[in-house]
């Protein structure tokens, strides 16, 4: 009994902790988005309130709680209501099978340094990511609005068809891998290939690599593959007849997913939490377990600066042209990749 109970203060500990670590995220994106533009554009950015203008995030939150809330008289208020908190909850559920580090021993406790280590983690991460569509489809449609459902006509049809070539570039990591258990394609991953040069899927699965980065712009809805959104010519598309925190929902949710597939494209193709030749430096079990947390960061980050940068250095696809790129391109290279990798493991 008194185990149970420790492993479920463990559970709701690590809940808490990466709930934490996922707000933070978003506030600390909310800046570094506002930064990045401004350098990339020559412009200084944030710089009035606070120190650098970094409580400009927290003086956007308290405007959206203090602003009006509007329901549209022709809105179907139910699912006009419960869109975004569909979008938001499984935005953060996705991250649960995410692993941030290797397992520690503290207070004489196995401690995995994730908070849902389950043996289909991949499939799990997928089925999460298909049902947070629901969150847009129906908060365009319930709007009763023109624009709001165009986009979300716009953002079911690219999310299926991008789906695919997301689960096809997926396919050879798993070929090589034999496991849908996340940790199980980090552990993979932590032999040499060549001398110093890791066995990460991104110098093995490269065309992969390059498919599931592709996807994942146009599964978050960002530039150049913004179409649900498309201000120029949606207003704002799905959420145009949201405001105050139900827009900031939908706002947040587009924040996670950023840091969820940013943390899908480290755990398989750059290594999760794997730091090359740490373990030789002979380090207590903690202090590696803070510096692979430490690398996971850092490469999750590089990937959210990888999002600002292409957002704002990309123009926008036509719709056409989206959907080619997803039918003609991307889904046949997939199915190439998975054809290359078979022929490579035969060999």
């Amino acid at each position: 009994m008194n185990q149970l109970l420790i492993s479920l203060l463990i559970m709701v500990i690590k809940i808490a902790v990466v709930m934490a670590a996922l707000m933070n995220g978003v506030v600390f994106m909310v800046y570094f988005e506002r930064r990045s533009a401004a350098f990339i554009q020559k412009r200084l950015g944030p710089n009035r309130v606070g120190p650098w203008g970094l409580f400009q995030p927290i003086a956007d939150v308290i405007k959206l709680f203090f602003k009006e809330d509007i329901i549209p008289d022709s809105a179907n208020k139910p699912l006009y209501l419960v869109a975004p908190i569909i979008l938001v909850t499984c935005a953060l559920s996705a991250f649960a099978v995410i692993p941030f580090g290797e397992e520690i021993v503290l207070f004489g406790q196995k401690i995995k340094l994730q908070v849902a280590d389950v043996n289909i983690g991949i499939l799990y991460l997928l089925a999460i990511v298909s049902i947070g569509i629901y969150g847009i489809i129906l908060g365009g449609w319930s709007s009763n609005s023109k624009y709001s459902f165009l986009g979300a006509l716009r953002s079911s049809a690219q999310m299926i068809s991008y789906e695919v070539a997301l689960g096809l570039s997926i396919i050879g990591v798993l070929m090589i891998t034999g496991s849908l258990r996340l940790n199980h394609v980090i552990y993979a991953q932590i032999k040499p290939l060549w001398g110093f040069i890791p066995r990460w899927n991104i110098f093995t699965q490269p065309l992969a690599f390059l498919l599931f980065l592709t996807a994942s712009y146009a599964e978050t809805n960002r530039l150049p593959f913004d179409l649900p959104e498309a201000e120029q010519e949606l207003v704002a598309g799905y959420h145009t007849e949201y405001s105050s925190m139900k827009f900031g929902l939908y706002y947040m949710a587009e924040y996670i997913n950023m840091i969820t597939f940013s943390a899908l494209l480290v755990v398989l193709f750059l290594g999760g939490w794997h730091i090359p030749g740490l373990h030789l430096l002979g380090l207590s079990p903690l202090t590696n377990a803070l510096l692979q947390i430490m690398g996971f960061a850092i490469k999750v980050t590089f990937f959210l600066f990888l999002y600002i940068w292409v957002r704002w250095t990309f123009p926008r696809f036509r719709y056409d042209q989206l959907m080619r790129l997803g039918w003609l391109v991307l889904i046949p290279l997939g199915l190439a990749n998975i054809l290359i990798t078979g022929i490579i493991m035969l060999i």
